[in-house]
């Protein structure tokens, strides 16, 4: 999916979704870091995670630095509040270049904040809604949401 596995990947938030994601990425081969402000957030990740774990605030430009985002491919910013992903974000898309940021929004009317920019927001309650269509067959309008 992501092309070649010599990839560096930064993923800020080890809570389900990060620690998951990172623990997959790193089990194919992917550098991998993970920062969290909690120690024990790194529990999520799989016994098998290989990558490295920064313990600090992923909106901190020396954490990003030390974790390595002058050289990262791929962002993910998947911490639990939405102003603390968008930060993190565009930190990493306006500042570091990163070419490809993905973040985690919870608000959907959100994704203007991010249009126009190499940042890819996913929406759990969108995918949530996905899937309960695909599963009951019944069509939810997004626009009454």
């Amino acid at each position: 999916m992501f092309g070649t596995k010599n990839k560096s990947i930064l993923i800020a938030g080890c809570g389900r979704l990060g620690g998951s994601i990172a623990g997959s990425l790193s089990e194919q081969g992917y550098k991998v870091t993970v920062i969290d402000p909690d120690k024990e957030a790194f529990r999520k990740l799989p016994p098998a995670f290989s990558g490295f774990q920064i313990i600090g605030d992923a909106t901190d430009l020396d954490t990003l630095v030390k974790a390595g985002i002058k050289d990262t491919d791929i962002l993910m910013a998947t911490a639990d509040r939405d102003n603390v992903n968008l930060m993190i974000a565009q930190i990493g898309n306006v500042i570091y270049e990163v070419k490809q940021v993905y973040i985690r929004l919870y608000d959907m009317e959100k994704q203007q904040l991010v249009e126009g920019l190499h940042i890819y927001p996913i929406f759990p309650a969108k995918l949530s809604i996905q899937e309960f269509e695909r599963l009951s067959t019944i069509d939810i309008k997004e626009e009454l949401l």
